[in-house]
C-alpha cells in the first residue's frame, strides 16, 4: 500500500492508445441515446435491492423473535452470510460508485448499507474508488493487492516469504476473514493510514469526524447485529457466536472469489511506475490488461454478483449501473478488438477461480521478489 506521509497521485502515459477509450465512450454514450435509457438503475434493479436487503434481514428477523432450535439458526446465519454478500455486490457497490441514481443523494442513502454490513463507506470509497479503480494492480498505490504481506502475496512486486508457497491452499480461509476485519481493526486503521496520505478530503471528512463517524456506525451495528441475537436468541450463547462467525465468513469468502479471479490472474500485468511518477500505460488501456471478465452467460450468476463478473466493463465504467453491462460488453470487446487492446474473459467461474489459484502457485513460489525467511 502507499506508505508517503501524502498521497502522489501517478500520471498514465496519454500517447499510448488512448483514442481506444475516447471512441468506446462514444459509442456507449450512442448507445444510451439510441436507446433512450438511463445509465443508472431501474425497477429491476430496485427490485434486486428489496430482495437482497430481505435475503440479509429476513433471517435476521427470524432468529430474534421465533423459538427456533439451534440447527435452524445456523441456517438462518447462513442465510444472512449469503445476502450480506448480495447486498454488498448488488446494492452498496453501485451507491458507492454514484451509479445507482441519477441523485446524489439517493447515492448517499444508499450507500450507508454498508454500515450493517459492519464497514464504513467513506474508507471503502477511497479503498475501491480512489485506489483500486484508478490505480489497478499498480504496487504501493492498490490496496486490493495488498493484504498483509506475511500471510498473502498478490503481486510479483512484493518481497516473497516462505509461507508464500502454501497460499494457493489457505488464501481462500482468509478470504472469509474479510468482512470481520472491517469491524474489528481495518477501518480504524485506514482512517489513520488515508488521513497522512491526506485521501480523506476526497470525502470531504475531517479525521476526527471521520473517527466519530466509524465509532457511531460500529456501536449502531454491535447493538443491533451482535448484542440482539445474543440477548433474544434462544438457542445457546455459543451456536449465537458460531452463526455470527459463521455469516461473517461466508460473506468474506464470497466477496473475496468474486473480486481477486478478476485482476489476481496471470494475465495481468501489474505496471509499475517510471522514476518520474508515471506510468508507461494509457489508464484505461491498462484496465484492460489488468482486469478479467468471467462467466458473462450466466444470468442468474451475474444477478446475484451484482455484474461483477463484468469487471472489464466496471473498470471502465465504473458510474453506469450494473444492470447495463451485459449490453455494454459486446461494444468494449467489438471495441477492443478494433484496436487490438486483449479483451480478458473465462467462459466459466470455475475456470476463472483455477486461473486465480494457479497465479496464486506461481506468487508464492517464484522469486521475482527475494525470498525472506
Amino acid at each position: 500500500m502507499q506508505s508517503q506521509s501524502s498521497f502522489s497521485p501517478l500520471q498514465f502515459a496519454k500517447n499510448k492508445n488512448s483514442i481506444f477509450y475516447k471512441v468506446l465512450r462514444q459509442r456507449v454514450n450512442e448507445y444510451f441515446k439510441k436507446e433512450n435509457i438511463s445509465r443508472h438503475a431501474n425497477a429491476s434493479m430496485v427490485f434486486k435491492t428489496v430482495c437482497m436487503m430481505a435475503l440479509y434481514l429476513t433471517p435476521f428477523v427470524l432468529i430474534v423473535t421465533l423459538d427456533i432450535s439451534s440447527w435452524a439458526a445456523l441456517g438462518l446465519w447462513t442465510v444472512m452470510g449469503i445476502g450480506m454478500a448480495g447486498c454488498g455486490l448488488s446494492v452498496m457497490h453501485d451507491a458507492n460508485h454514484g451509479a445507482y441514481s441519477k441523485n446524489p443523494a439517493v447515492n448517499s442513502f444508499i450507500s450507508k448499507i454498508l454500515i450493517i454490513l459492519a464497514g464504513n463507506p467513506a474508507n471503502w470509497r477511497i479503498q475501491h474508488n480512489v485506489l483500486h479503480h484508478t490505480y489497478t494492480n499498480v504496487s504501493n498505490y492498490d490496496e486490493d493487492i495488498a493484504p498483509p504481506p506475511a500471510i498473502l502475496r498478490f503481486s510479483p512486486h512484493t518481497k516473497r516469504y516462505k509461507i508464500h508457497k502454501f497460499q494457493h491452499f489457505y488464501a481462500y480461509f482468509f478470504y472469509g476473514l474479510m468482512t470481520i476485519t472491517w469491524f474489528i481493526n481495518k477501518d480504524y486503521e485506514q482512517a489513520v493510514r488515508y488521513n497522512k496520505m491526506d485521501l480523506l478530503k476526497t470525502q470531504g471528512l475531517t479525521f476526527k469526524k471521520h473517527l466519530r463517524n466509524i465509532i457511531v456506525n460500529k456501536l449502531v451495528y454491535a447493538s443491533i447485529f451482535i448484542a440482539l441475537p445474543f440477548i433474544f436468541c434462544p438457542a445457546p450463547w455459543y451456536i449465537t457466536l458460531v452463526g455470527y462467525l459463521l455469516m461473517q465468513f461466508i460473506t468474506g469468502f464470497i466477496l473475496g472469489i468474486i473480486f481477486q479471479p478478476a485482476h489476481v490472474v496471470p494475465s495481468s500485468t501489474y505496471p509499475l511506475p517510471t522514476e518520474s511518477g508515471d506510468v508507461d500505460a494509457d489508464w484505461a488501456v491498462s484496465q484492460m490488461y489488468n482486469t478479467a471478465n468471467f462467466a458473462q452467460k450466466s444470468r442468474l450468476f451475474s444477478w446475484y454478483v451484482g455484474g461483477l463478473n463484468f469487471q472489464v466493463e466496471h473498470h471502465l465504467f465504473p458510474n453506469i449501473c450494473h444492470i447495463h453491462y451485459k449490453k455494454l460488453s459486446k461494444i468494449v470487446k467489438a471495441t477492443a478488438e478494433e484496436f487490438e487492446v486483449p479483451y480478458h474473459s473465462y467462459k466459466t467461474f470455475v475456470g476463472a477461480l483455477k486461473d486465480h489459484t494457479q497465479m496464486l502457485y506461481k506468487l508464492g513460489n517464484q522469486d521475482v521478489a527475494p525470498a525472506i525467511h
